[in-house]
């Protein structure tokens, strides 16, 4: 059924329509930072996607908790997670040099 299914649609900013991703998971909360969608999900998935084809850049970050909220630094160099249980947690961006 539909209720079952959910999806990320994508439009232009005058409205016509660039195309859409079925997703597996519930989104709870989801960031626009840059080219990227930073997406966080009820069952607990961290996941990143390109913003102009939405196809994943990484394989999604089991957070094993669902995800309540999302933010990103300022300088893009971390993505702060809140989950169910109250906890912040703290994921570095880039090479593990950089982080």
């Amino acid at each position: 059924s539909l209720q079952d299914k959910n999806a990320l649609h994508l439009y232009s900013v005058n409205g016509k329509y660039l195309g859409s991703e079925v997703l597996k998971e519930e989104v709870s909360d989801l960031c626009v930072t840059g080219e990227y969608i930073v997406m966080g999900s009820l069952q607990g998935f961290l996941s990143i996607r390109d913003l102009y084809s939405l196809s994943l850049s990484i394989s999604p970050l089991a957070m094993r908790l669902p995800i309540h909220c999302i933010s990103v630094t300022k300088e893009y160099s971390h993505i702060l997670v809140g989950l169910e249980d109250g906890k912040l947690i703290i994921v570095g961006v880039g090479k593990p040099a950089e982080v």
